[in-house]
């Protein structure tokens, strides 16, 4: 066992010291080492190109206009316009309150009377209010077909005029076909809740007169009710005060006439 383990050790000893030749005949370790070590390439430098300084200001070569300062070409800072933004609070939105079935149904019902009773002229359309609508998101959709038929094709500013013709100017998105920026101010001002019905009409390419019809009839007219009857006893008050300034006049009028008719008498 022992000369076997001898043999092989001395072939194999015998082989690498052939292969060893080999190697260095084909100067296989010489390109080993050049592939090792990576050969740096100096990069080209770029020369810099100075560009030439712009003359301060053009010769002036006219003797008429020699002896005045020369002209300045470049445009003044324009200031941006300041646009007053409107402020409003937070609804709650834990204390949302939905309309019914039937409730809606009679909204709907008031505004197509509504609409039934517009100028044919002007092209309009019956909107419903939702929660998205009036509360949260405040994203108006409007129908696409009406959008596709008599609304710009790109956006553009929409305004809305109420019923007392205040105008709200809002962000209309002609791909998506609803109302943007804008929408959240009219539904706060207007105290918009979900249920009421909308109806818009088309007075002009980007204006729309905006009728609202309320979903609680009954709570809406007993508010204006409570508002008239508050004019009322105020110009009742005023009323009652005018009568007795006449009155405390013509008193003091009175005793001024006695009075100088006794001294006449003395």
């Amino acid at each position: 066992m022992v000369e076997s383990k001898l043999t092989y050790e001395e072939c194999r000893r015998q082989r690498m010291e052939e292969n060893k030749k080999r190697m260095e005949e084909l100067k296989l370790n010489v390109l080993a080492q050049s592939l090792k070590t990576p050969v740096s390439k100096p990069s080209p430098v770029k020369k810099r190109v100075s560009k030439p300084k712009p003359a301060s200001a053009p010769v002036r070569r006219s003797s008429r206009v020699a002896d005045k300062p020369p002209p300045n070409y470049n445009e003044d800072p324009f200031e941006p316009l300041l646009t007053r933004r409107r402020s409003y609070q937070r609804r709650n939105l834990l204390n949302r309150v939905y309309a019914s079935d039937e409730e809606r149904a009679s909204a709907i019902d008031r505004a197509d009377e509504v609409q039934s009773g517009l100028d044919s002229q002007y092209p309009s359309f019956v909107k419903p209010m939702l929660q998205s609508h009036v509360t949260g998101g405040f994203w108006l959709g409007l129908p696409v077909h009406f959008c596709k038929e008599h609304l710009p094709h790109s956006d553009e500013i929409v305004t809305l005029v109420d019923e007392e013709e205040n105008e709200f100017p809002t962000k209309y998105l002609a791909e998506k076909t609803g109302l943007s920026g804008g929408w959240r101010g009219f539904s706060i001002d207007h105290e918009l809740v979900d249920g009421d019905c909308l109806v818009f009409q088309l007075i002009k390419p980007a204006t729309f007169k905006v009728y609202i019809i309320r979903v609680y009839v009954s709570e809406f007219n007993d508010d204006n009710n409570d508002v008239n009857k508050k004019n009322e006893e105020n110009e009742n008050e005023e009323n009652n005060k005018e009568n007795k300034e006449d009155s405390s006049a013509r008193i003091t009028r009175s005793a001024k006439r006695t009075r100088s008719s006794n001294l006449f008498k003395s």
